[in-house]
């Protein structure tokens, strides 16, 4: 907790490259996404995924997906210290063999301040590498009084058309993240909140302007590679 209390202080909540502040994202050319995947029936061993692809053409740039050892034992609301250093390692291995491929920023499958004490992956992360992250989960975490109950159905059932949203809005008060259907043809929403050096605003924009299906490009082309491996 008092390491997850000391990166915290380092997570940057608004936009900070001249590109996040453009309409068309202009000057943005390369976008990165994570992923772990673990091997069925074997928690000890998880197959590390990056993916860069062009903006906006969406087409891979780069791929790495390698097998690695999984030391530090699952617990909850601190998965980020059992999956993000391997992940870590995925980046800096790109920015030795390859910068001129470094993302501007990451699509990590995996929340940001939607998190029991406010920094999930995409903010782990992040200040690890230094790169803008955003979280991207595909169900809701129930932190802060948050919950699936009827309302929030409800609330999802509004959302009618690609692009829709509304906030994720805890009993503290404050926003911890955005509802958003990517897709016209998949009532499941995606949840997005903040990882680092980017505002929820531009992190919808963005997850929304790379999803062609429900889940954005760069996550969902990390995603066919581990179940080659058995994902589980």
């Amino acid at each position: 907790r008092r390491e997850q209390a000391r990166l915290k202080d380092s997570v940057v909540e608004e936009d900070t490259e001249e590109w996040q502040k453009d309409p068309h994202f202009t000057g943005l050319e390369r976008v990165g996404g994570v992923d772990l995947s673990y091997i069925k029936g074997d928690e000890s061993r998880a197959c590390a995924s990056l993916v860069v692809l062009s903006y906006p053409a969406l087409q891979v740039l780069y791929q790495d997906c390698r097998m690695v050892a999984v030391s530090a034992p699952y617990v909850a609301g601190f998965l980020a210290f059992r999956e993000v250093p391997v992940l870590v390692e995925a980046v800096q291995r790109l920015q030795r063999e390859e910068p001129q491929l470094q993302p501007q920023v990451l699509l990590v499958d995996g929340n940001g301040l939607l998190h029991p004490r406010g920094f999930g992956t995409a903010c782990h992360l992040g200040v690890l590498t230094d790169l803008p992250c955003i979280g991207v989960a595909k169900n809701l975490l129930h932190v802060d009084g948050l919950a699936r109950d009827e309302l929030h159905r409800e609330q999802v059932r509004s959302l009618q058309r690609s692009g829709e949203t509304f906030p994720l809005t805890g009993t503290s008060g404050k926003v911890l993240g955005m509802v958003l259907r990517s897709y016209n043809n998949s009532s499941k929403p995606l949840y997005v909140s903040v990882g680092h050096r980017v505002s929820l605003g531009t992190a919808v924009r963005l997850v929304r302007a790379c999803c062609r299906f429900r889940i954005p490009e760069p996550i969902r082309q990390v995603r066919p590679h581990p179940r080659e491996h058995g994902r589980a």
